[in-house]
């Protein structure tokens, strides 16, 4: 089906889950997670997919469920929903999600494995590549993009300490993020607009990524 918008509960629904992140309150909604939130974000990742899956990734809706096996918060369920098409976690991604700040959109290098990061590090560390990074990161911030992600405090062993990318280098993941407070947009068809807007900003990003980063040839673990 085409995508028409988010349910109008699709935000009362995580309020309420950050409140009562139990089973019972899962229990007791979770039909209006389906009709109001899942439904519409495979219909939203449907439709993008023919635009920016050919040629890079696939799309999914992620499991609602967290996983604690090994978190010190044992809460189930995640507090919002979440979409992507990628290529394999860490090459670039085409991100979206709707939960109790509003509507998120991002792209990049969300999570790297050792052989992603070294390859990374080899790409910014070059003068072709790496200037090609950093105007890319340059130009996201003017737009308004928030560029962040888990960084190192000094620098990796090696670089130089006066290095003309040492802000680039010392990432761990990269990672650009734009968010819309709840508004009426959301719950109509021009929310895929917007995420199609915002994606096409990202696509220079993401295939940066793709090129330079690439799929982790590591086992999974």
């Amino acid at each position: 089906m085409t995508f028409a918008g988010f349910g109008e509960h699709a935000i009362d629904f995580y309020d309420g889950l950050a409140a009562d992140n139990s089973k019972p309150y899962w229990d007791d909604n979770v039909a209006v997670y389906k009709t109001d939130v899942r439904a519409p974000m495979q219909e939203l990742i449907a439709e993008l997919e023919t635009e920016f899956g050919p040629g890079f990734g696939s799309g999914k809706v992620f499991r609602p469920y967290r996983d604690v096996r090994f978190a010190k918060d044992k809460t189930p369920y995640k507090t919002h929903c979440g979409a992507v098409i990628e290529p394999g976690r860490g090459a670039g991604a085409y991100y979206v999600e709707v939960g109790p700040a509003g509507l998120r959109t991002g792209g990049g290098c969300f999570r790297l494995a050792t052989d992603q990061l070294a390859r990374f590090r080899k790409a910014v560390d070059s003068e072709v590549h790496g200037t090609a990074l950093e105007k890319i990161v340059a130009r996201l911030r003017r737009s308004g993009w928030d560029l962040g992600g888990d960084t190192l405090r000094t620098r990796p062993r090696g670089v130089d300490p006066v290095h003309p990318r040492l802000e680039l280098l010392r990432h761990r993941t990269l990672r650009a993020v734009r968010t819309w407070e709840p508004d009426d947009t959301l719950h109509e068809r021009a929310c895929i607009d917007r995420v199609r807007a915002s994606w096409r900003e990202l696509r220079e990003f993401n295939e940066w990524a793709l090129d330079h980063v690439g799929i982790s040839e590591l086992p999974a673990r």
